[in-house]
Order: C-alpha cells, then structure tokens, then sequence
C-alpha cells in the first residue's frame, strides 16, 4: 500500500503483527495493521474490523475532526469510548478500520514484545553513541555539568540529546520533581528543578532493553540551556521543548 495523506493525516500499511490485550485476552490481532499519524510525532494503531475479536457497542457518541470525518464511539467490554471508526471518512481506508484507545487497553504487542505509552514510529531511529567530547552545560552562567565521558542520543527528529554520569553534575542544584514522561523507545523518565528553572533535566532510571546506555545518567534540554561541546557553545534548537 502507497503511503497516503489529506491535510496532516498520513495513511499506511503496518508490516508487524499487532495486539492489544484487555481483561486478560487478545481482543484484537493482525498483521495488516494501519498505521495512521494523526499527530505529526508518531502514529496510531488501527485495525481491520474482521480482526478485532470482541463486541463493539455503539454508544451514542460522536466526534468530528475535518480531515478524518465524523466518528462513531463504542465501549469494549464494559470500557466506555475504548473504540472509535469512522465509517464515512473522506480516506477511504479508514473506513472498515477501528482505532482502539491506547489507555483503555491493559497491554499493546508488537509480535511478541509489548510496546509502552504509544505506538512505536518506524521511521524513528535511536542511535546512542559514547563519546570523548567534552560536554559542559550551564544554567543561567552557573555550570551545572561537566564531563568528558557524555553518551550522545541521537533520535530521529530531535536534537542531539547529551547525557552525562551523575558525578560530572552538580547534584547540590538539581530537586527532584513530581513530573514524569513515557517514551516507546527509551521508557519511563523523571525530572529534576535545576537553579530554580522546572523540568529542565531528565533521566531514565531503568530504561528499555534498546536504550540501555543512558541509564541513570542525566540530560537537559539543549532548547533552554548553554551545552559548550569541546569549547563551542551550540545553538539552541527550536523544537516543539523549547
């Protein structure tokens, strides 16, 4: 299947075997899964109707986005909204779709490895590189690491990430936060305040299986903060962080 998109939505044919899982049991399984980036950063998953194995109850309820038509909800197994379709869609491969909602489902599979927080984009890379440049940071003038020993994130979209060991970080200016954030690629992350800034540092604590080297290690946001490599400061990205 050619990829195809109207206005901001692009349509095409996933080629790995999709599940998702409620009340114990796979209520829906496939290998022709759509993948359908409703939002630029990542796609959902939707599935062809004869693939999902359970009852689908229309509710009532309705929605309308402009460029996929009007929808029609349904509860699954006592979940109210935990489907969506839309039957009349201006794309016409949506039509005998349904889209699942990703919280409403207790566990999502890629073939036999689940999938956390949202689908996976497979046109995203993460390479994550050890390197030997000197990496220092500051905030507001006031050094906040220094290292030579950084692992470089390199992600696809995104600027490089720079994450450096704990010891090369002036821990006496970071407090933690209750802020938390889920990436399919590198897992579960929790933040730190830095010189009275919010949210400017992160660090996975236990990341997933591909995203191993920068466990426990730290990273800023190259959008708000002066990252000097090997003496050069860098310019700051504009991404949707900044």
């Amino acid at each position: 299947m050619e990829p195809i998109t109207r206005g901001r939505v692009r349509v095409e044919r996933g080629a790995k075997r999709i599940r998702a899982f409620l009340g114990g049991r796979a209520i829906a399984d496939t290998t022709r899964v759509l993948l359908v980036w409703e939002v630029p950063y990542y796609p959902t998953y939707y599935f062809p109707r004869e693939d999902v194995a359970v009852e689908l109850k229309p509710n009532g309820r309705s929605t309308h986005v402009p460029s996929r038509g009007d929808s029609l909800l349904y509860d699954v197994e006592g979940v109210v909204d935990a489907a969506m379709a839309y039957p009349a869609s201006p794309i016409e491969e949506l039509r005998d779709h349904v889209r699942l909602d990703w919280e409403a489902m207790d566990a999502w599979f890629e073939e036999d490895e689940e999938v956390y927080f949202h689908a996976r984009d497979p046109y995203t890379r993460v390479d994550i590189l050890p390197s030997s440049r000197r990496v220092r940071i500051e905030v507001d003038g006031v050094t906040v690491a220094d290292s030579h020993n950084p692992r470089i994130l390199f992600e696809t979209g995104l600027p490089p990430r720079y994450y450096v060991p704990k010891t090369d970080v002036r821990l006496d200016l970071l407090t933690p936060t209750d802020t938390v954030s889920r990436c399919p690629y590198k897992g579960e992350a929790e933040y730190w305040r830095v010189n009275g800034h919010a949210d400017l540092a992160w660090s996975y604590r236990t990341p997933l299986e591909e995203s191993q080297r920068i466990a426990g290690l730290i990273s800023f946001y190259n959008e708000k903060v002066d990252i000097y490599v090997n003496g050069v400061i860098q310019e700051r990205p504009k991404t949707k962080f900044a």
